[in-house]
């Protein structure tokens, strides 16, 4: 007999891929009209190569969490797909195609996705006129924002539905600007408190990568969000975090292959992560001190990461990191099945499921 876990299990990665392959059609399509019709200067050769790295590093992938997200609340209310849904998962991506310019221009990261990143693009185009080089990924980053409101603005909807819709686009993109910027306020004590992690993981991710999608997707499926604030918050700050532990997990003990992130990028930027902040506070003075000699440095090796990890694994800061996303994975379920009795049960099971079933695929 089938079991029954592993059933929901299956019908959930499936409706993920079909949501992943309906969407990526959508943004091809949407990319190749926007060439077809953007407002630019005849003469120019950047703005058409602007739009050839946007689209490169927003059909690159990602696991279009975001986009199932939103196709799942609207599924909340019906089971119907209704007009809105498409416009709003193309806002939603190229506001994350923009944050994660700007991201690795913050981070000065040379590969996203796999590939390599927007800004090092340009530095390798420009490789002696550095300012031309930031301006143009700046430039670029800032345009993948206004052509996400642009997309709601255009779509053929009721002006209070979009007024509302872009009104969560910019709630949720200002959040994130500001959780940028505290995520760098984070990094300058020596060990940030717990509590100042969660709050970088609530405004940095959680509202843009889960509530503004949810938002999204009850807005255009007609209901009041409004009423259900204070549950929506909560589950997607658990949810949040649960993610960035795993994020912060793979960046100090995953496979550079898997993750497309280079295993000393958070210890040589001096990052102050979940994963980070756990190692100095089980360390002792001696380990510590070690531990605090190798973040920051630009020149950071492959060994010099071992020897955090060797610390990290004598204490089981490994297994308490997996253990507490775990936790509030776990937690983000609990509050999702508080949903039966308002929306669709298929839809809440979705919500119920996919935080810890993301956890256990990260690992």
């Amino acid at each position: 007999m089938t079991n029954s876990v592993d059933e929901v299990t299956r019908q959930m990665q499936a409706r993920i891929e079909n949501y992943q392959h309906h969407f990526g059609l959508l943004f091809k399509d949407y990319f190749r009209q926007l060439r077809e019709e953007f407002d630019a200067p005849r003469l120019s050769r950047f703005t058409p190569r602007g739009l050839d790295l946007l689209e490169d590093l927003s059909l690159r992938g990602g696991k279009r969490q975001r986009v199932a997200f939103m196709y799942e609340a609207a599924r909340l209310v019906t089971g119907e797909h209704i007009p809105g849904l498409d416009e709003a998962a193309l806002s939603i991506e190229l506001l994350q195609t923009h944050l994660l310019v700007h991201d690795d221009i913050i981070d000065d990261a040379p590969t996203r996705r796999g590939g390599i990143s927007t800004y090092y693009a340009y530095k390798e185009e420009f490789p002696d006129q550095a300012q031309t080089a930031l301006g143009l990924a700046l430039l670029v980053g800032d345009l993948a924002a206004f052509l996400s409101l642009r997309v709601l603005l255009d779509a053929d909807l009721p002006s209070p539905l979009k007024q509302s819709l872009v009104d969560v686009q910019v709630t949720a993109g200002a959040a994130t600007f500001v959780g940028q910027m505290y995520d760098l306020e984070r990094d300058l004590p020596a060990v940030p408190s717990e509590e100042m992690l969660h709050e970088v993981s609530d405004f940095k991710a959680s509202r843009s990568s889960a509530l503004a999608p949810i938002q999204l997707g009850l807005l255009a499926a007609g209901e009041d969000v409004r009423k259900f604030d204070v549950t929506l918050r909560k589950y997607s700050l658990m949810f949040g975090i649960s993610g960035q532990m795993c994020d912060d997990y793979l960046s100090l003990f995953g496979d550079e292959e898997i993750t497309g992130k280079p295993a000393t990028a958070d210890v040589r930027d001096g990052r102050r992560t979940y994963a980070i902040r756990a190692v100095l506070t089980a360390a002792d003075e001696s380990e510590r001190s070690l531990v605090e000699s190798i973040l920051g440095r630009q020149d950071a090796s492959a060994d010099d990461i071992e020897k955090i990890r060797e610390i990290a694994r004598r204490h089981g800061v490994d297994r308490h990191l997996r253990s507490e996303m775990h936790r509030y994975a776990d937690l983000a379920c609990q509050e999702a099945g508080s949903w039966r009795p308002h929306w669709r049960d298929e839809a809440v099971t979705f919500f119920e499921r996919v935080p810890v079933w993301g956890v256990e695929r990260t690992l």
